[in-house]
């Protein structure tokens, strides 16, 4: 437990949280939504420091991070709770977990115990994953710039949430923001994670990429009949283009019926390739359709040449026309960060 960086006390011992965009008001002995930030005699506590729930020394493609330091490592961690309550969750075992069971199950991880790790099973990198890190935000500033004094790069698997404030806190040393944008409606996010505004997730990420010079790549997982019309993916696309530029990969995935949603079929791959057809109309130069082992989009190929960059099966990668971050062939950009 730690003591919330970013809280404005209120009157009648309530405090305000500004991790998340929330901007939860807590009472005395009450949490916000995450659950994992509690008013404590009128002080805001994170609980879930060094709480750690899940490990794993994961292909950085499986974040998935296709033009970020291809073919390594990334030292994956996860805690408890989120700030979203998505009805298709894949990880709702820990993301939705009950506040008087933060420890069950789960392991005090120390930050220099991470990056410890991190170096002992030869990964260049560090992500946290699994659920939201953005309200892990004491623990993950700790690591990030342990980190990077490590010679360690540095993900956040997040969906966009976070505050200006949070991410200025731990912009120094964050490295990429591997972004959901989930939808472009309202009532897309309204109806499949209760988040009332989200708009504000697309400044942040804006803003990852232009103050903080991240690294960003965006996901949209594709779920049939809420977020698969055209409507929604070309603002999507579009907005990518305009806001983050038409070199930035965007993952349209396949959706797998999981949690509250299981009465709903897998996505088509046509929906999938439709998707896809409509980033490069919008002008987007890297589209990958995700969740599909072996399909032909899971390459990296020069826009400009059209030679081959990076061959990818699933998580197996080989970089066969990199230069830096440039195509080996033709020299054009490719917006890759490379350990070269």
């Amino acid at each position: 437990m730690r003591e919330a960086l970013l809280q404005e006390k209120l009157s009648g011992s309530r405090v305000q949280c500004h991790t998340c965009q929330w901007r939860c008001k807590i009472g005395v002995g009450k949490f916000g939504v995450c659950g994992m930030y509690q008013n404590k005699e009128g002080t805001l506590y994170n609980l879930n420091y060094a709480i750690v729930s899940s490990l794993a020394a994961d292909p950085v493609e499986k974040k998935p991070l296709f033009h970020f330091y291809p073919g390594t490592l990334a030292f994956s961690l996860g805690t408890l709770g989120c700030n979203f309550h998505c009805k298709h969750c894949q990880n709702w075992e820990i993301s939705s977990v009950d506040t008087s069971t933060v420890q069950r199950g789960c392991q005090e991880m120390p930050p220099q115990v991470a990056i410890e790790l991190a170096k002992r099973y030869q990964c260049q990198g560090i992500a946290w994953t699994y659920n939201e890190p953005a309200i892990w935000l004491e623990y993950t500033l700790d690591s990030a710039r342990l980190a990077k004094e490590n010679n360690l790069y540095t993900v956040y698997v997040t969906n966009g949430y976070s505050t200006f404030e949070a991410l200025d806190t731990i912009g120094p040393y964050l490295d990429a923001w591997r972004v959901d944008i989930k939808g472009f409606s309202d009532r897309l996010y309204r109806e499949l994670a209760k988040v009332p505004r989200w708009r504000e997730i697309l400044e942040t990420a804006k803003r990852a990429k232009n103050k903080w010079q991240m690294h960003v790549e965006v996901v949209t997982n594709i779920i049939p009949t809420m977020n698969d019309d055209d409507l929604q993916l070309e603002g999507i696309a579009r907005w990518i283009v305009a806001e983050i530029g038409e070199l930035t990969p965007w993952h349209v995935t396949r959706f797998y019926p999981n949690y509250l949603l299981s009465h709903l079929p897998p996505t088509p791959i046509a929906t999938l390739e439709h998707a896809f057809d409509i980033g490069q109309k919008a002008g987007l130069k890297f589209i990958y359709v995700g969740n599909v082992p072996g399909h032909k989009s899971e390459g990296t190929v020069c826009y400009s040449c059209g030679k081959l960059n990076v061959e990818r099966h699933g998580y197996q990668t080989r970089v066969v026309g990199l230069d830096g971050s440039k195509c080996r062939f033709c020299g054009v950009e490719l917006n890759f960060r490379t350990t070269t």
